[in-house]
């Protein structure tokens, strides 16, 4: 056991401790995000420039309120279905602190949200009438390195325990690794491939990607992880659970330490059996065009919820041991 007068970064054996949970950055705070999107909503698009956010079809916006987004256009709808989703489940969950705010917009070149860029418009190939996203920028985000365990080289064990290994660490890993414990569950849930499992699945020819950059994951300016780009999530990856979930499944295992809020969240959804209707309210009472992209099918609502029971009994069996 620790000395007496060190703290244990574990409470009740899974959890992590409050003092802990303190230390992590706040992130995006839900009234500065209320108020970013109700300004973005009203704004003008007052230019589109290339690059910065992601493929060649995105665009990096400046509104008319001197704030600037990334407004992403999909190869198909399903993946800013999948962002849009993906953001609000994050709410559920009591963690959409860590993703940028994000709100749908309609391309209309003769709208007035639209009309100062209308000449951009008809050279972005984008289609009248589409659904885009529309991302709060932040600037000087940097790059992020997956931590131990999980930047172990190949065939060493990835397993986050609340003994041993986390006793002595220091207070500033600790704390990140409690925004890891988040990302792992969230995107199991989501079944979102696009971020570390799409590391792991580089291992076989690459097997020092674990110590490069993670996808989709970048260090807010206040040092809290921001989950970027989910547009593979819940919807994209639902259809392709066969292939990503041989990587998903060991990942969430992997984690035994949880955010207790965040454990207390999955066991009332996993209770209820609530995960899509909780979904479902949430999406249509904060995002005025959800009926434009229509909501998860039954199939995707059942799967959500067998994936909201997965991690419960997962959480079950880590207190249990």
């Amino acid at each position: 056991p620790p000395p007496a007068d060190t703290a244990s970064p574990v409470e009740r054996g899974i959890f992590w401790s409050r003092e802990l949970e303190e230390q992590v950055p706040p992130g995006f705070a839900a009234e500065e995000a209320a108020a970013w999107l109700s300004a973005a909503r009203a704004a003008r698009v007052a230019s589109l420039e290339r690059g910065g956010c992601g493929r060649s079809s995105n665009r990096l916006a400046r509104l008319s309120d001197g704030s600037r987004a990334c407004v992403r256009y999909g190869i198909n709808p399903e993946q800013i279905q999948g962002e849009a989703l993906s953001y609000h489940l994050a709410g559920v969950l009591g963690m959409q602190e860590r993703l940028p705010p994000m709100a749908l917009a309609l391309v209309e070149a003769r709208g007035r949200q639209w009309e100062p860029v209308r000449e951009e418009l008809r050279g972005s190939h984008w289609a009248e009438g589409a659904v885009v996203s529309l991302t709060r920028w932040v600037d000087n985000l940097t790059a992020v390195v997956a931590p131990e365990p999980w930047g172990a080289e190949p065939g060493a064990g990835r397993r986050l325990q609340p003994l041993g290994e986390l006793v002595g660490l220091p207070p500033s890993q600790l704390v990140e690794l409690v925004q890891w414990s988040d990302l792992i569950l969230f995107d199991y849930l989501t079944a979102n491939f696009d971020r570390l499992v799409s590391n792991l699945f580089s291992l076989q020819w690459d097997p020092r990607v674990m110590r490069r950059a993670t996808s989709n994951l970048l260090r807010g300016p206040d040092g809290g992880l921001v989950f970027m780009d989910n547009e593979a999530g819940l919807v994209h990856g639902y259809r392709l659970l066969a292939m990503w979930d041989p990587y998903n499944e060991p990942l969430l295992r992997s984690v035994c330490v949880f955010r207790e809020g965040t454990a207390r969240r999955v066991a009332e959804l996993h209770r209820r059996r609530s995960a899509a209707a909780e979904l479902r309210r949430r999406y249509r009472a904060r995002e005025p065009l959800w009926a434009r992209l229509g909501f998860l099918s039954e199939r995707q609502a059942e799967l959500l919820q067998a994936r909201v029971d997965f991690v419960h009994r997962h959480i079950a069996h880590c207190r249990a041991q």
